[in-house]
């Protein structure tokens, strides 16, 4: 079951929007969007919070700034995912800028899982830094961070995870932690190595680190020329974009669409087939995050770092291409995956449940999230999905749904039932666990408890919330390019539209798309429908985007229809 709402806009706050001179059609979606003045659409590096805001930001940039000195050789430990990658990136090419000794390991996840670990640490250890560096995990390695103490290494955690009862005994930069007064909660792990940089650099120039005429003095790097990073790993963390993320995004996109990108993102664009002078959020979040990804998913992340590291594009091409063949392969997995999951699902019915639990013993560890998230989206109920970890265990992957936290239902289930959840972590829309197998059917039944408890009935009819209509005059190439070159992404959801539409004609495409032509005020329009291939009724109330769709070199108004139901 489905259901269309209408966004409430705020009259006050449209017309404010308006006379402080934005676009009508703009203000109407950002008013809808809970932006009361134009300073909330600033996107300039100076609108950014400050670092000093950030807890233990200053006092990691001093310690950094002291090893520095000391030339103490420092080792970033980064998660598997486009966030981790990303942010092991930035870490790299900052640090280096500001004169650190620095190296990185990336744990591969069949190997050692998720996070400073006791095995990662030894790993770490053979590298024989004198301070360890986490990006994008940390907050819960309370037993990596004392074997690394115990082997006399210092351990800095960067994080942005939500932490759970006990903290490492380690300085830990993380908007989420305790006492920490961030007004954004939202940064991405490569956003807080990001802030992290910021306060270093401001360090070393009140030491004097830049100052001309030292013997030690170095250039004053531009941490500007990392947001190109920086946005690719937010969107792809698909963190909620509020205005200091919404900064950080923009300020990258800006950087991709004049061409001064990093090597490796831009021959990712190339090998996707995208043009990078017109990037978006789309851009950075199902074509360069996935390919990404599949690094880490399928092998490992290091292939992904090096790309994003190489200092040129001969070098980047061939790792991006090994990126998106390792991409084609997910998919076929993904695919064989979430056709076996549909064929589990069909003894049930997923409409008496609140939750999907669901397990194979060959299915691939690297794919479950997607296909949870595939689950999650065509069910429209919490979904977690298992595939086979180390000896006896299983590792899960889940998605939510609006108005359930997956990481505190998982944090419920393992209160209530000691014993049952080895060990989780995550995000309110996205969690991991690991489970012993024996313990699946008793982990299906407690989850399911949980998110009875949680789930108001009514959260489980899939909700599309659009835009209203939009007119004649307002269906236009015009629209679709102002709205394709904004910000948006979690949080701050791109528009969607919903009208009343006659179908003129229909046509299969690829034997799996409808390619139509949709009449509306005396109006006609070309539109697609994706993964359907049966006939639609003569007249249709559709949720909709507009597009500017380009195809050999011309551009033409096109309608993406997200979701229809008759008007007959």
């Amino acid at each position: 079951m489905s259901q269309i709402v209408v966004r409430p806009i705020p009259d006050a706050a449209r017309e404010r929007l308006t006379v402080d001179g934005i676009d009508p059609l703009l203000a109407r979606l950002c008013a809808a969007r809970g932006i009361e003045s134009a300073d909330e659409l600033d996107c300039s590096l100076a609108m950014l919070i400050p670092f000093g805001l950030l807890k233990n930001a200053e006092a990691m940039a001093m310690r950094l700034a002291d090893a520095i000195a000391a030339r103490q050789r420092m080792l970033i430990v980064a998660d598997y995912d486009a966030d981790g990658a990303t942010a092991c990136s930035v870490a790299m090419k900052g640090l280096s800028a500001l004169g650190a000794v620095v190296d990185f390991i990336v744990p591969n996840r069949f190997e050692y899982g998720y996070g400073l670990t006791p095995e990662i640490v030894e790993l770490a250890s053979t590298k024989s830094p004198d301070i360890i560096i986490t990006v994008d995990n940390g907050i819960a390695s309370v037993a990596g961070v004392a074997e690394a103490r115990a082997r006399g290494i210092e351990v800095l955690v960067t994080d942005h995870h939500l932490p759970g009862d006990t903290l490492p005994d380690a300085l830990i930069v993380n908007p989420n932690q305790p006492g920490c007064d961030f007004p954004s909660k939202n940064l991405a792990g490569v956003g807080v190595m990001f802030y992290v940089l910021m306060a270093l650099r401001a360090e070393l120039r009140k030491r004097g680190a830049f100052t001309a005429g030292r013997d030690s003095a170095r250039p004053e790097p531009n941490l500007g020329e990392l947001l190109d990073l920086v946005a690719l790993g937010t969107v792809a963390d698909v963190v909620r974009l509020d205005q200091n993320n919404r900064i950080l995004v923009e300020q990258g996109l800006r950087r991709m669409r004049a061409g001064r990108m990093r090597p490796g993102i831009a021959t990712l664009f190339r090998v996707a087939g995208r043009a990078a002078h017109k990037a978006n959020t789309f851009d950075l979040g199902f074509t360069l995050g996935p390919r990404l990804n599949a690094a880490g998913r399928l092998d490992d992340m290091s292939l992904g770092i090096a790309c994003l590291l190489a200092d040129s594009e001969e070098v980047a091409m061939g790792l991006a291409q090994e990126l998106d063949r390792l991409n084609r392969e997910r998919r076929s997995i993904e695919s064989g995956m979430q056709e076996e999951a549909l064929a589990v699902l069909s003894t049930i019915d997923p409409a008496d449940r609140y939750s999907l639990s669901l397990y194979r013993d060959d299915w691939h560890q690297g794919v479950v999230g997607i296909v949870a998230s595939r689950l999650k989206e065509r069910f429209h109920r919490p979904a977690i999905v298992f595939a086979p970890g180390d000896e006896g265990e299983i590792k899960g992957s889940g998605r939510s749904i609006p108005g359930f936290h997956l990481r505190d239902a998982l944090d419920l289930v393992y209160k209530r039932h000691p014993g049952l959840i080895a060990k989780f972590g995550g995000h309110a829309m996205a969690a991991g666990l690991t489970i012993a197998e024996a313990d699946f059917a008793d982990f299906t039944a407690a989850f399911e408890q949980v998110a009875r408890e949680l789930i108001d009935e009514s959260r489980l009819t899939r909700t599309f919330e659009t835009d209203g209509s939009l007119s004649r005059r307002e269906l236009t190439l015009d629209t679709a390019e102002t709205l394709a070159a904004q910000v948006w992404g979690q949080g701050f959801p791109g528009p969607t539209f919903t009208d009343r539409f006659i179908v003129v004609s229909q046509r299969l495409v690829g034997d799996k798309h409808l390619k139509l032509r949709l009449a509306k005020e005396g109006a006609e329009f070309d539109a697609m429908l994706f993964n359907h291939n049966d006939w639609l009724p003569d007249s249709v109330d559709a949720v909709y985007q507009v597009v500017a769709n380009e195809w050999r070199g011309n551009k033409e108004l096109q309608l993406y229809i997200d979701h229809w139901r008759s008007a007959e």
